[in-house]
């Protein structure tokens, strides 16, 4: 069976350097873990007490996930980081210290459950500042601020938005200054301290880094960065976090030379994909390997390989084959066989599918 490494103690290392990074920077930050689908072993061996000491909450966007940390450690502060569906309101509540949220019904029905729970159910008011995701459109924004302010079991504690993870609108300076123009606005008009001013992520990293963001900015919300070591504003390590927190190794369960053109009359009753194929080398043949995952698994655009001479050939539900050229060494010897292993790394949504696979083993090396 192929296999997810995942390096623990690297990733717990990076958690802890953010949290050092934050704390030079005077800003408060959740920890998002939504790319660990809720999974308890990782949240085990990731969320020791000295890792989440300085962190203010632990975020995800899935129910069962925030379930799953009130399990693995019921004091934890959590936050439910996408605007939720009003029909779970209840759950919400039980379950997500915070929220953020961008609809009046649905914080009315989260007061509701409050009320119901004889809980105060804390938000965070996303603004809609060009990204085209969640947030209540500027010029509504007073209107809508009263109307919650009105609410009995709900305590507004910021106000936030979400930039690059769409349309992958950058968090420059004059978006982030809105926040803090807003905020102030708001404070002012209704007479409420606003704790949290929520815009950044990841992507506000290097912004963050080289005093490119307003200072009125207090509270980001990080995942990619404290699991993978990088920024997706430029894809490059941020400081000196640990990259190589990930590794995914597939199995060889076939080698055998074939042709380089498919023999027979192509339909369209395929249900797998392929790469293009060059017609006119009919005769050509190089070595080609099948390795034990397939779609159901992770998109092989979700992977890299140190190897350059391997290239896809295809994919199905649970197999892929990649071309190895002549599988031959400098040294003339056969590089590889039936049986051994091929190393890739997987990104961002990569892990997040591995994780999701059941036909996947998850190995954790607790060594740094």
């Amino acid at each position: 069976m192929a296999e997810l490494i995942i390096h623990s103690e690297r990733i717990k290392s990076n958690i802890k350097e953010l949290s050092n990074f934050f704390k030079n920077n005077n800003i408060e930050w959740s920890l998002v873990t939504k790319v660990f689908s809720g999974d308890k072993t990782f949240l085990k061996h990731i969320l020791t007490k000295d890792v989440i000491e300085n962190i203010s909450s632990v975020g995800d966007s899935r129910l069962t996930s925030l379930k799953n940390l009130r399990q693995v450690n019921p004091d934890i502060k959590t936050i439910y980081i996408k605007p939720p569906a009003e029909m779970y309101a209840d759950d919400i509540v039980k379950f997500a210290d915070i929220s953020l949220n961008s609809s009046l019904s649905t914080i009315k029905a989260l007061n509701k459950a409050a009320k119901e729970q004889n809980k105060l159910h804390q938000i965070i008011i996303m603004i809609e500042l060009g990204e085209l995701r969640e947030g209540v459109k500027r010029d509504n924004i007073l209107h809508f601020y009263k109307q919650v302010f009105e609410l009995s079991n709900i305590e507004v504690i910021g106000i936030g938005s979400n930039l690059g993870c769409m349309y992958g609108v950058e968090p420059t300076y004059d978006k982030l200054l809105q926040l803090s123009l807003y905020k102030e606005l708001i404070s002012l008009k209704f007479e409420k301290d606003l704790k949290y001013i929520s815009g950044g992520s990841s992507i506000t990293l290097p912004l963050i880094d080289i005093k490119e963001t307003p200072k009125e900015l207090n509270h980001c919300r990080i995942g990619e960065t404290a699991f993978f070591g990088i920024s997706p504003l430029n894809n490059k390590p941020f400081k000196n976090l640990f990259t190589n927190t990930f590794e995914f190794y597939a199995n060889i369960i076939e080698l055998e030379e074939k042709k380089i053109v498919p023999d027979g009359n192509i339909s369209n009753a395929s249900i797998g994909h392929t790469s293009e194929v060059d017609n006119t080398n009919t005769s050509k043949t190089s070595y080609k390997a099948i390795l034990d995952f397939g779609m159901l698994d992770i998109d092989k655009s979700d992977l890299e390989t140190d190897d350059t001479n391997i290239t896809f050939v295809g994919v199905t539900s649970d197999m892929l084959v990649i071309d190895i050229g002549n599988n031959k060494t400098k040294e003339g010897e056969p590089k590889y066989k039936v049986g051994d292993k091929i190393k890739f790394k997987p990104n961002y949504m990569g892990v997040a599918r591995l994780l999701n696979s059941k036909f996947i083993d998850k190995i954790y090396a607790n060594q740094l």
